[in-house]
């Protein structure tokens, strides 16, 4: 077996003769040497052996294999001054059954693709010998013998069990009970002949368990229609640890004719790896594919994205306007949704066929975040768009806060690790970048931006993947692709975590879309609503301690710890909340409204009074400068509810919203029925009420106290006494009256 790998440059001297019948399309000239962009396996006539090309994974990026061996010295691993150990000399041969079946797989996956050259490889046979066989030939030579010698088996079969129906009489007198029918005995139990022990049937039980591990092992199709109890599990082990060879040669000596001899040939063969068996040689034996990047990022979409998700997103997402083409797009799960809640986002990969250890280049690094803008682009014209009547699932601007959600975004490339040979190990690992995750950002502590864009790379075992695709059981790679798209998610929630600081909060009467507005220069880029409960907004702050800067991190501390004493006027804010999880936040408040709103602080003198501003639906507040009177403000103007209180009790009213009026004292006694007759003002502002007051004994309930409002208020026990200050009209704002509520107002008691 010659091995030679992809994109090496090798001395023309050395490969001449080793590259015989290659056409020159597969060749690349590098400064006098030569270099290969083929990966697969094809057969040199001139040799009379077989020829691997593996991927340039296998090196690093000093050009070593396994981090020592110049690829040089591995051209010929049959020589015996080879200095591969025995464990690497079985990786390779078993490697490129792995590579040859996955190419395989991706030939009949993609049958248009014009990257694969194929010509039907080895059979079992008479001519011209091998040097070599691989162990590639010897599965495909096994494989190959179950098509061409149906006849064979069939007659063996028939042959086997030709008396095994026969009755042994004697035995069936002797032993069974008869029962007489019509005066003749009938035997329910007759006893059949039976053979000692038959050797061809052992043959061929050995040779369809061969072909079942060959199935189950690395995904060849194989056709196995007899009946026989095949050999398997740890029994299987056994033989491949050397009993299979040891019951061969026990066997060997039952067979005659030259099918099953050859059979058995093929089967020793595989236990033991040997080269005396006579495979055909067909001097155009060949599966090779150019630029094996190709059959990568086909493997990797294969196992992580979604042929369902390609068939439901528009295609323009992955084969974007500006020319550029994304490699995997799938929709999944959120970075922030908690268990039980699935609305999702996108996520956006690339594959990186690169040798072990390669760097990102930058036009990679820049392409990726610009896959990621073009997609945000994309869905936002379609929601501008009043034309599209069906809407993306995935809306990524939120209207609400006028944030952005966070697109995964990510590089994965094919790895292995030194002097580890192992394909099972199925984990991706994070692999550092110059961060990672790369955040490329406009505007310093905005996560919820449009130009905030992620970028990570993962390294995925290499190994693995190829024999998971190769093995192309939909079971086990659906497995795999719901534990990796867990596994990045999971990743890129642990980073954000180091990075951000996050924080639910839910209003406590505020309208948040109302609150955001008023408060957009704070809050934009910071605020974001990810949870089915729409009410609640989750507040992202960068973690200062990312900050290498000591003063640019104390100003950073300063700022948040402002920002967050502002909001928790307004909103409830949960501390400490890992992303993810359910929010622990208190039920809605009952009345919702704008942090502006405010309300009318108004007193009544008597029960009287109170009587008539219920029944009328009316409120006088005195103007001008005599005691009492009312400071016109905007926050008066514009108030929406009233607080009356007085001796009688306090209630809670809603206000029509169309402002006051500026009456007389003889239009609000003739033309409103004013209770008293000699009011205290010439002019006076009457607002109109609106809808139902409430009890005071309602408001008692959930803890109101009017002095814990007047103390919210800065007005202390002497300023109340001084000039009556507690009889003037006041404004509040909304948040400021709930923050006085030991426990939330309900719809149905306001109603």
């Amino acid at each position: 077996m010659k091995l030679l790998l992809e994109e090496y440059k090798y001395p023309v001297e050395l490969v001449r003769e080793v590259l015989h019948g290659v056409g020159s399309d597969a060749l690349q000239d590098i400064e006098g040497d030569v270099s290969l962009s083929y990966v697969g396996y094809f057969y040199n006539p001139q040799l009379r052996d077989c020829v691997f090309i593996l991927p340039k994974v296998l090196m690093d990026e000093s050009g070593k294999v396994f981090g020592k061996y110049d690829p040089k010295a591995l051209i010929d691993l049959d020589k015996k001054e080879n200095a591969l150990t025995q464990e690497e000399r079985k990786f390779i041969y078993e490697f490129a059954v792995w590579i040859h079946r996955a190419i395989s797989v991706f030939q009949q996956s993609h049958k248009q693709s014009d990257i694969i050259y194929h010509r039907q490889i080895s059979q079992v046979g008479h001519g011209m010998r091998r040097r070599s066989n691989t162990l590639l030939d010897i599965l495909l030579s096994l494989i190959q013998f179950n098509k061409d010698h149906q006849d064979f088996i069939t007659f063996i079969l028939k042959n086997i069990h030709s008396g095994f129906n026969k009755i042994n009489w004697t035995r069936t007198i002797n032993r069974s009970q008869a029962i007489i029918q019509d005066n003749s005995p009938i035997y329910l139990n007759p006893v059949n002949k039976k053979r000692q022990v038959n050797f061809d049937e052992e043959l061929l039980i050995i040779y369809y368990s061969i072909l079942n591990y060959i199935s189950e092992a690395y995904g060849f199709q194989v056709k196995i229609n007899v009946g026989f109890p095949l050999i398997k599990g740890a029994q299987f082990a056994s033989y491949m640890a050397g009993r299979g060879r040891i019951r061969l040669r026990q066997i060997k000596y039952k067979y005659y004719s030259d099918l099953a001899l050859e059979l058995w040939d093929l089967c020793y063969a595989f236990f033991d790896n040997a080269e005396k068996i006579h495979i055909t040689a067909d001097l155009k034996e060949y599966l090779l594919v150019k630029n094996f990047y190709i059959v990568f990022e086909a493997i990797i979409d294969d196992l992580i994205g979604s042929s369902v998700d390609k068939a439901a997103l528009p295609k323009e997402l992955t084969e974007q306007k500006d020319g550029k083409l994304v490699d995997h797009l799938y929709t999944y799960k959120g970075l922030m949704q908690p268990e039980g809640e699935e609305t999702q986002t996108y996520y956006i990969g690339d594959s990186k066929y690169y040798r072990i250890g390669g760097h990102l280049g930058e036009e990679s690094i820049y392409k990726q975040y610009t896959y990621a803008r073009n997609i945000i682009q994309y869905n936002i014209d379609l929601w501008l768009n009043d034309s599209v009547t069906e809407k993306p699932e995935i809306k990524v601007r939120d209207e609400q806060t006028e944030g952005y959600n966070i697109l995964p975004n990510f590089f994965i490339s094919a790895a292995m690790e030194k002097d580890d040979f192992s394909y099972s190990h199925r984990e991706i690992k994070l692999t550092p970048m110059k961060e990672n995750p790369t955040v490329q950002y406009q505007f310093e502590d905005r996560l919820f931006d449009r130009d905030t864009l992620l970028l990570s790379r993962y390294n995925v075992n290499f190994l693995f993947v190829i024999a998971l695709y190769a093995r192309n059981k939909q079971s086990e790679k659906a497995v795999w692709k719901d534990e990796v798209r867990r596994e990045f998610r999971k990743n890129i929630q642990d980073v954000l975590a180091t990075q951000y600081q996050f924080y639910p909060m839910r209003s406590k009467g505020v309208v948040p879309e109302d609150y955001v507005q008023t408060h957009f220069k704070q809050l934009i880029g910071k605020v974001f609503t990810p949870f089915d409960d729409k009410e609640i907004l989750t507040l992202a702050l960068q973690n200062p301690n990312t900050i290498a800067d000591a003063t640019k991190r104390t100003a950073m501390e300063a700022e948040h710890a402002q920002l967050l004493a502002m909001l928790e006027k307004d909103f409830t804010i949960q501390d400490n909340y890992t992303l993810g999880q359910q929010p622990q936040l208190p039920p809605r408040a009952a009345i919702q409204c704008s942090s502006v709103d405010t309300i009318l602080i108004g007193y009544y003198k008597n029960d009287q009074h109170k009587k008539w501003i219920l029944e009328k639906r009316l409120y006088n507040a005195r103007l001008g400068d005599a005691k009492g009177s009312v400071d016109v403000t905007p926050q008066l103007l514009s108030a929406k509810y009233i607080l009356l209180h007085g001796k009688e009790g306090v209630s809670l009213c809603q206000l029509d919203g169309k402002g006051p009026r500026i009456i007389t004292k003889a239009d609000l006694i003739s033309n409103h029925e004013y209770p008293s007759q000699n009011p205290n003002a010439e002019y006076y502002l009457l607002f109109n009420i609106k809808g139902k007051g409430i009890r005071k004994q309602i408001l008692e309930e959930h803890g109101f106290d009017m002095n814990a409002l007047w103390k919210k208020l800065g007005i202390d026990t002497a300023i109340k006494q001084q000039n009556n200050f507690t009889l003037r009209p006041h404004t509040i704002t909304f948040p400021e009256l709930l923050d006085c509520l030991k426990t939330p107002i309900t719809k149905e008691e306001l109603e």
